[in-house]
């Protein structure tokens, strides 16, 4: 399901998804990002997990100087270049995101947003314990997953994705409430508090969860 973000919904697919939101899930998606930028500082060197196109990463380089961004899907990061200037400073490499190439301690906070923790299909305890690595000591990793409180809002916002033809037509007999399967086989889960908490427990770190706007749960992990 990872090569879906790089095959079926990349560049300008993907950037359609956030054009016909709807006033809730833009409110849900600025507050999510309001959140991550207040959690960072000017000095902190940030890497985002799953960039895209490059929707966040403005919004992150005016909360840190040095920002990177990783993606799996080259078309996507072609995309982002193109067609926005301001990423011309912003480094954006081709990667995979639970098996980096950078060094341990490279980063201070490692950002993976709007339920990329489900989305990327790998295992989430490894996908973890690499941002970590990459933080560092005293560094942090902050994921974003869905709120139940905004199911609803979800269910119509990938609705109307699958009527242009973004995703596949929802399968409404194996969908229900936290998790969306449509007949092309992508299926969106989403992680609960209990989960974040399991994966720290397996690694053996901290995590802190806050729920923000009745729309977005964050984990935000750190070695203890």
């Amino acid at each position: 399901m990872g090569q879906y973000y790089s095959d079926s919904l990349s560049a300008r697919n993907l950037e359609r998804c956030y054009e016909i939101v709807s006033p809730r899930i833009r409110k849900y998606l600025d507050a999510e990002m309001e959140f991550v930028q207040k959690a960072l500082k000017p000095s902190d060197r940030v890497l985002e997990l799953g960039c895209g196109y490059g929707r966040v990463l403005g919004g992150l380089g005016k909360a840190s100087n040095i920002v990177v961004g990783i993606d799996i899907s080259l078309g996507s990061l072609r995309y982002g270049r193109e067609k926005d200037l301001t990423l011309s400073s912003i480094g954006l490499l081709q990667m995979t995101a639970e098996l980096t190439a950078f060094r341990d301690d490279s980063f201070d906070v490692v950002v993976c947003i709007q339920n990329g923790i489900s989305a990327f299909k790998v295992d989430p305890v490894s996908l973890v314990r690499e941002s970590l690595r990459l933080a560092g000591p005293g560094g942090k990793a902050v994921f974003s997953t869905y709120s139940d409180m905004i199911w609803e809002e979800r269910l119509d916002w990938f609705r109307l994705q699958a009527e242009e033809g973004l995703l596949g037509e929802i399968d409404w007999e194996k969908t229900k409430r936290g998790t969306i399967v449509c007949r092309d086989g992508f299926v969106a889960t989403t992680f609960t508090e209990k989960d974040f908490h399991e994966i720290a427990d397996e690694i053996g770190v901290s995590c802190e969860t806050k729920e923000v706007d009745a729309s977005s749960l964050f984990g935000i992990f750190r070695r203890t």
